[in-house]
């Protein structure tokens, strides 16, 4: 492999003309691209707030074989699956081309690969942060019973509110971001279309996001309840509304990621019928 075989661009639309059918090819496994570049293909660069990203192909006799993305903000490296050689064919031309790795997340054969190529071409240390279980819809089997109360999109009111509990959210998972009315704009969270699961009285107490739908998939994300609310049953309620409604408005495939760690979680959503895809790792490198 040589290394003019890796095409690099911050353009969004030439990446997606040479690399969009690659990334549909694969659109479980490839989510979090389709939403990526559908968010910056349709909004622009600026509303993602993490600045200008670097979009990489692995190209050969016009097959796109892989590909990956990088935020100079955070400067980890998103990558799809790689074969060993792969991973230190692209590690090394990112050095040359003076990009300085925070990370990289990936599946875990894929991630480890480029963890080590890393660590032997600068000599920085790797350890895995966090592990995720992709997850996909077979048939959705809602909670029985379900708890008091219904569903009710969140409105332009409840922007406050939902405001407080994306923030709530993103601590619980360990995610470093600024969510007001000035920043969030430029969030992952802000362009998603949110559920709450409401008591009786009206009281929200559990919210799901779903993103937008590209190529036919729609990925459920965040799920959340306050911690004092949770045993109840709320997160499968609100997640099964918002499961069915998005297969309602047209969805061929729902998605949706899981903390391996997370045992409660993880069977809470092989109940309601998303069974395990694949696994990815999410590595920091120091020194």
């Amino acid at each position: 492999m040589h290394s003019a075989d890796w095409h690099l661009t911050d353009d969004v639309d030439d990446f997606l003309a040479r690399a969009g059918d690659f990334l549909r090819s694969r659109r479980t496994v490839h989510t979090t691209w389709l939403t990526l570049t559908e968010k910056l293909r349709t909004l622009g660069v600026a509303a993602h707030g993490a600045g200008v990203p670097v979009l990489g192909r692995l190209e050969r006799g016009g097959e796109v074989e892989a590909a990956f993305f990088s935020f100079p903000r955070s400067r980890r490296l998103t990558v799809t699956a790689l074969t060993s050689a792969q991973a230190d064919e692209l590690a090394a031309q990112l050095i040359s081309r003076g990009h300085r790795l925070t990370g990289v997340t990936g599946e875990q054969d894929t991630a480890a690969a480029f963890a080590d190529a890393w660590q032997r071409r600068t000599g920085a240390t790797s350890t895995v942060r966090v592990r995720i279980r992709l997850r996909r819809l077979g048939t959705l089997t809602p909670p029985d019973p379900f708890p008091d109360g219904g569903a009710r999109s969140v409105g332009e009111d409840d922007h406050e509110h939902l405001m407080s509990w994306c923030r709530a959210f993103a601590a619980d998972v360990g995610e470093e971001v600024t969510i007001d009315a000035g920043s969030w704009a430029g969030t992952r969270f802000a362009e998603k279309r949110y559920t709450y699961w409401q008591s009786p009285d009206g009281t929200p107490v559990s919210m799901a996001g779903a993103n937008p739908m590209v190529a036919g998939q729609v990925r459920i994300d965040p799920v959340y309840t306050p911690s004092q609310l949770r045993g109840r049953g709320y997160a499968g309620a609100v997640t099964a509304a918002v499961s069915r409604a998005a297969l309602a408005a047209g969805a061929t495939e729902l998605v949706l990621f899981t903390n391996a760690a997370n045992p409660t979680s993880n069977a809470l959503y092989e109940r309601l019928g998303y069974g395990l895809v694949t696994t990815f790792d999410v590595y920091d490198f120091t020194g």
